[in-house]
């Protein structure tokens, strides 16, 4: 399906804590495929969390209404530096071949094993490739991997979005800071979407790990995002709130609503999905996608491109799911915006989406400070969020494949002193993917 940021905020409702926020969110599920071929959703942690950040003392602009865009490439199948399995070089030393857009693009992905009884934690997009199944079972994910996404920064200041969604904003240096190259001079917002799927339910159990575009490597792993903010809501945000709490409530920008309140927002299923058992276990993965290992680039069809889905109905939201994901919230500290600013702050979603794209496909720096701290528990009466990339019906969840719709997810964490906060919101909207 197809939609923009005039049908988003034309949504009579929002599944996000910040009732101004109806912006779109999209990340792929991940599923495991057993060795009989039977395909199911991993269950994830907490949901999809989308950090909007910038430090305290950081001149950057708000993402304005209508602006469009995608970060990573879902056909991609392979590693462009040497070897994906060492670790990146210091930041001052990168140079060459390390600073091209193609090598910011995939040190941009993170693949990070957690284990909080086993510390420390891996940081923010230390490994760029989804690990083998039984890589993950000897590392003993004991809290599950958390998929790490961090979007270009640097804009060209006049395209709200291009025909690949990419043209118009560049990675900076450092990926997560640093210089924007000519012609991107124009510094955003830094937008990082972080997943965790709970992979160690599935220890011991033959099969694999494939993101639901059919990429069993990880280097496929991509992300859509459409702003939608109600008025100024955005630009006040970024500009007034510099507490360093993060906490939604310290921003007197934000209209914020209940966790019970946000759960009522709903939108009916679309018929195409109704019939599709895209939670399964079912016989392969949702839309009969195809997995491709590569290493060469991954065929268009199936699997690659996916399929066109209706527009969404521009006055309803989706429908909750039986877990929330984060929302947005901010922090003077270390930057980012979402419910709360001054530095970072994030949104909690109920629900997620995956979907198929509903834009045409593309053609062919120092970690974020996040802890590794467990993630906060949910607030009363919202269960663990599911995925940012399925749609629910009741308590089942639906992964949109074929149909597009979106779900939001943030949260919040200080950048300058490297602290990291959650706060459980939820945020759903229909929304065409970009993929």
């Amino acid at each position: 399906m197809s939609s923009s940021a005039e049908d988003l905020l034309k949504s009579d409702c929002t599944s996000c804590s910040v009732t101004q926020d109806k912006s779109a969110y999209w990340t792929p599920p991940l599923y495991f495929v057993d060795s009989n071929g039977k395909a199911e959703m991993v269950p994830n942690q907490g949901g999809m969390l989308a950090y909007y950040e910038f430090r305290a003392d950081e001149q950057v602009e708000p993402f304005p209404n209508g602006f469009t865009m995608l970060a990573g490439d879902h056909r991609l199948r392979n590693y462009s530096l040497p070897n994906p399995e060492k670790p990146d070089p210091p930041k001052s030393e990168w140079s060459g071949i390390q600073v091209t857009q193609e090598a910011l693009a995939q040190k941009a992905l993170g693949f990070n094993c957690l284990h909080y009884g086993r510390l420390p934690n891996e940081d923010a997009l230390t490994r760029h490739y989804l690990p083998k199944k039984s890589e993950l079972d000897a590392m003993d994910c004991t809290d599950g991997i958390r998929i790490e996404l961090m979007f270009p920064s640097c804009w060209n200041g006049k395209d709200l979005d291009t025909s690949d969604h990419k043209s118009h904003v560049a990675y900076p240096s450092l990926v997560n800071g640093g210089d924007c190259p000519k012609g991107f001079e124009t510094k955003m917002v830094r937008l990082f979407y972080e997943t965790i799927w709970r992979v160690q339910d599935y220890k011991g159990r033959a099969g694999e790990f494939v993101l639901s575009n059919g990429d069993p490597t990880g280097y496929g792993y991509h992300g859509d995002f459409i702003s939608a903010w109600e008025g100024d809501t955005l630009k006040q945000a970024v500009k007034r709130c510099r507490n360093k709490s993060g906490e939604q409530k310290d921003c007197d920008v934000f209209n914020l609503q209940s966790s019970d309140k946000s759960k009522t927002c709903k939108f009916e299923i679309p018929t195409e999905l109704k019939g599709e058992n895209c939670h399964g276990p079912r016989d392969g993965l949702p839309g009969d996608v195809k997995i491709q290992a590569g290493p060469e680039y991954a065929a268009a069809g199936a699997g690659a491109d996916g399929a066109k889905a209706s527009p969404a109905s521009p006055s309803s939201s989706p429908e909750p799911s039986s877990s929330p994901a984060p929302a947005a919230a901010v922090s003077s500290q270390g930057g980012g915006y979402g419910v709360a600013v001054g530095g970072l702050f994030a949104e909690v979603s109920s629900s997620s989406s995956t979907s198929s794209p509903s834009l045409s496909p593309p053609s062919a720096a120092a970690s974020p400070p996040y802890t590794t701290a467990p993630p906060s528990p949910p607030a009363p009466g919202v269960p663990d969020a599911v995925s940012t990339t399925y749609v629910t019906k009741g308590r089942e969840v639906y992964e949109i494949v074929v149909v597009d719709q979106e779900v939001t997810v943030t949260s919040t964490s200080t950048l300058a002193s490297g602290k990291h906060r959650r706060h459980i919101h939820r945020h759903q909207h229909k929304h065409g993917q970009l993929h």
